[in-house]
């Protein structure tokens, strides 16, 4: 194997799923490798891009989530807790002491949950395109009006999205292509977010979307995010159709934050602004 390389691993969660993860990069002694937490939920690592931009300094790892992509089939469940016991295992195969954790969107929750619950375990937090921890009613309407005028810039592409069946391919593409600045380009990198393409797991999207409105903006929430002693790194797209307002919510709560913010970049800001991204991040990386 090439030192940058990649190796497929399945790895066991400890109530039996397998689940899929793959390791690249130049892990030498000393450097801390980097775990990648794919967005959702319900969906599947699409981050090769990203590790490709770090393989240089670490190990980088990428998996898919439970029930989704190429990670084993399985009837959930779909909870915050089981997730973090997955992303755990992951974790204790590739990186027995401590990981840097880059979550986005969905996985931006799901790398914070984690840093929660194991704060020992993560040197570092980078947490990417997520909506904070305020309640949902801060930015979910928003989101949706903006989603609604990206794809309408183009009636006949507003009006298929529509007609489509939630789960489709074609349909992810037509939404997924609202994340972008560049609308010239925007269905082209929508494409190759959808290559390959898997099921979208529905269940699992709207499980772990209703315990995330019910958790968020709690006081408890706040509190521990308040206490928790470790440095992050906050990366928005100044142009993500999430207000980018509803992370102000986190970034006022963490103790150890730095927050860059990427004009003219979207939801996905290493698309937009790659060498943005991978400066913002290697400043994060010990």
């Amino acid at each position: 194997m090439t030192p940058t390389g990649k190796q497929n691993r399945a790895v066991a969660a400890d109530d039996g799923v397998r689940l899929w993860a793959v390791r690249s990069g130049r892990g030498t002694p000393g450097t801390t490798p980097l775990v990648l937490c794919h967005g959702g939920p319900g969906l599947w690592d699409m981050s090769e891009d990203v590790a490709g931009m770090f393989n240089d300094r670490t190990t980088v790892v990428r998996w898919d989530q439970r029930g989704g992509g190429r990670s084993e089939p399985c009837a959930g469940p779909w909870t915050t807790e089981r997730f973090v016991a997955d992303l755990d295992a992951v974790r204790r195969h590739f990186a027995p002491a401590r990981t840097v954790l880059l979550g986005h969107s969905w996985g931006a929750s799901l790398a914070l949950s984690y840093a929660l619950a194991h704060p020992d375990r993560v040197a570092a937090l980078i947490y990417v395109s997520g909506t904070g921890i305020g309640p949902h009613t801060d930015w979910h309407g928003v989101y949706g009006a903006n989603l609604l005028a990206r794809l309408g810039e183009d009636p006949q592409r507003l009006a298929r999205w529509r007609e489509l069946p939630g789960d489709s391919r074609e349909r992810a593409v037509l939404q997924w292509s609202a994340e972008f600045v560049d609308r010239e380009r925007a269905v082209a990198h929508a494409e190759r977010m959808a290559d390959p393409w898997f099921a979208i797991n529905t269940p699992c999207n709207k499980a772990l979307n209703a315990e995330a409105g019910q958790t968020a903006g709690s006081p408890a929430l706040y509190a521990a995010c308040q206490a928790l002693d470790l440095p992050v790194l906050i990366v928005d797209g100044e142009r993500d159709i999430r207000p980018r307002s509803a992370v102000d919510s986190l970034e006022r709560a963490l103790p150890r934050v730095r927050r860059v913010t990427l004009a003219g970049a979207g939801h996905l800001p290493w698309v937009e602004d790659p060498h943005g991204f991978r400066e913002a991040v290697t400043t994060a990386m010990p």
